[in-house]
């Protein structure tokens, strides 16, 4: 039987989603929990890898495993083997044919910069932070410019391993609250280090140094080179994927 299971995880102590041999990772942690559950070896599939620092909201993550256990064993069990920065939320039974990468149809991630002149001691692992002022219209006029069905090629690390530079790119809204801004995206799918790369372009045009402009020039250039930093780590958070409504799942992860 195939089940869906959302988790949420602080990424600051990890080396990222995917497993390796260099480090803890989430990936590990849960496919560990899950298999004591089971009693059995259980793999599972995430619908968006996560780096290493990089947290989550909601990680949809597939599995299959014909151990009797109902929905609440599923759940309590695992979250009594996971370490305390990951949580399963809930879970139910798909069809055999749902895949957790593939099925999706849009991914959503939230960064978020503190901006005053100390560094945060309080909710430090999940904020980015400049002691600079940034305006934020700017920002949002200058993300405005790179929406829709584009070649990201300027934003897309090297180690990128997507078989083209394609992605839809559905919103990109910048907006002030307080002393924090906030960047909200979704696209259908995105390349590697693709958000704290738009980012930090937009950064350098929130500080006055770049012209507003200057996003829509470096997407038709497709040369990273010449783009902004890779924003940290830090103020990125994968808000997670939307499905088509014929899968039944949650609310929170279907696409309206």
């Amino acid at each position: 039987m195939r089940y869906a299971m959302a988790l949420e995880y602080d990424g600051s102590p990890f080396m990222g989603w995917q497993k390796h041999h260099t480090g803890d990772t989430i990936q590990a942690a849960v496919e560990k929990a899950l298999s004591f559950v089971a009693d059995a070896s259980v793999e599972v599939v995430c619908s968006g890898r996560t780096d290493a620092r990089v947290s989550a909201r909601c990680q949809l993550v597939h599995f299959d495993s014909d151990a009797p256990r109902d929905v609440r064993a599923w759940v309590l069990g695992t979250n009594t083997r996971l370490p305390d920065s990951i949580r399963a939320l809930w879970m139910q039974p798909v069809p055999d044919d749902f895949h957790a990468r593939y099925s999706a149809r849009a991914r959503r991630y939230r960064y978020s910069v503190l901006i005053r002149p100390v560094k945060p001691a309080i909710n430090r692992q999940f904020l980015s932070w400049s002691r600079e002022e940034l305006d934020a219209a700017r920002m949002h006029e200058a993300a405005q410019k790179i929406l829709g069905e584009q070649d990201f090629s300027a934003f897309r690390t090297a180690q990128c391993q997507a078989k083209h530079p394609n992605r839809n790119l559905h919103r990109l809204d910048i907006c002030r609250e307080g002393d924090m801004i906030y960047f909200e995206v979704q696209a259908n799918a995105f390349l590697h280090h693709m958000v704290r790369n738009l980012v930090g372009s937009l950064l350098l045009i929130g500080k006055g140094e770049q012209p507003v402009h200057w996003m829509k020039t470096l997407l038709d250039g497709r040369d990273r080179t010449v783009a902004g930093p890779t924003a940290p780590a830090e103020g990125l958070m994968f808000l997670g994927a939307l499905y088509p409504p014929e899968w039944g799942l949650p609310e929170a992860v279907t696409l309206k």
